[in-house]
């Protein structure tokens, strides 16, 4: 079952442009949405889960018109947006049977065994009578995936669930995302490239509305392949190296600043080859649609 998106877009009242003209073909697994803060993710997700409407263009889920067949789609979704409330001194197991009910699953027995195998694949049955005020950040989200996880959805939107996780807490959520992602259409839409990279075998990047490639990652690892130069600087040299390089990216290493120029050729020989990052990709996307923007007039 795909997820098709067509010349999508969306302006809101206050005049600013959300969506433009977007269109996605996203196939079962995972799917990674990648683009800043601001770049149209959050909108494109609420559009697909059916919490604003379009102004013009499409989207089904195999048969289902998603734009018009919100109560149908909204039978084979789960959605855990990028924040979400929970009632702090009721357990997970008690809410999770409590929304098993609210998404019609009557049968006391049937629920009681869905609720305890969804605690264990997310790995809360042994903290299912403690308080969910007491979780922490990590065990939150995943209790948000046992929740979208209730009805056996078709679809899984999980909006930034990585953000504010420590190390360990983002790779058990992670692990859990992938396993989901087999046989289900799952979209990962998030800020943080390497979420991308070490879960998504499509993926798209998104800035200003637009999309501006999508794509398998190796791929997109193999078209920036030998175009990717550093070149360690002083402080004060780092305006005079973006007047003069496609500088891409900076970074601090031992307090100086590192860039990375995407190039061709080599820009000059004070530079040296890097070797592809799938974060050099997407920043090189960034800067060329940001440059874009700033040379269309006002």
């Amino acid at each position: 079952m795909n997820l098709t998106i067509q010349n999508l877009s969306k302006t809101y009242p206050n005049g600013v442009k959300a969506l433009n003209d977007v269109s996605l073909d996203i196939p079962t697994g995972m799917f990674g949405l990648l683009g800043p803060n601001g770049a149209g993710k959050s909108s494109l997700m609420r559009t697909i889960a059916t919490l604003q409407e379009a102004d013009t263009g499409t989207i089904t889920l195999g048969d289902l018109d998603v734009l018009k067949q919100k109560e149908e789609v909204r039978k084979i979704l789960g959605y855990l947006p990028q924040e979400f409330g929970v009632y702090p001194k009721v357990s997970s197991e008690t809410l999770l049977d409590h929304l098993a009910v609210l998404k019609g699953i009557t049968n006391s027995k049937e629920r009681k065994s869905l609720v305890k195998a969804l605690l264990h694949k997310t790995n809360l049955y042994q903290h299912r009578n403690k308080n969910l005020g007491g979780y922490s950040g990590g065990m939150k989200q995943r209790f948000g995936i046992a929740q979208a996880l209730i009805s056996s959805p078709k679809l899984i939107i999980v909006d930034e669930p990585t953000a504010g996780l420590d190390p360990a807490e983002r790779n058990r959520f992670l692990n859990l995302l992938s396993e989901i992602g087999e046989n289900t259409v799952v979209i990962l839409s998030t800020h943080i490239v390497d979420d991308v990279r070490e879960l998504c075998t499509k993926m798209a990047i998104i800035h200003q509305g637009s999309v501006l490639m999508e794509g398998n990652p190796v791929d997109a690892l193999k078209s920036a392949e030998g175009k990717v130069w550093s070149k360690a600087i002083e402080k004060d040299e780092l305006e005079e190296h973006k007047n003069s390089f496609n500088v891409i990216s900076e970074r601090r290493i031992a307090g100086k600043p590192v860039i990375h120029v995407y190039s061709d050729s080599k820009p000059d020989g004070s530079f040296d080859s890097e070797p592809v990052d799938l974060e050099d990709v997407y920043f090189n996307y960034i800067n060329e649609k940001e440059k874009e923007s700033e040379a269309v007039p006002a």
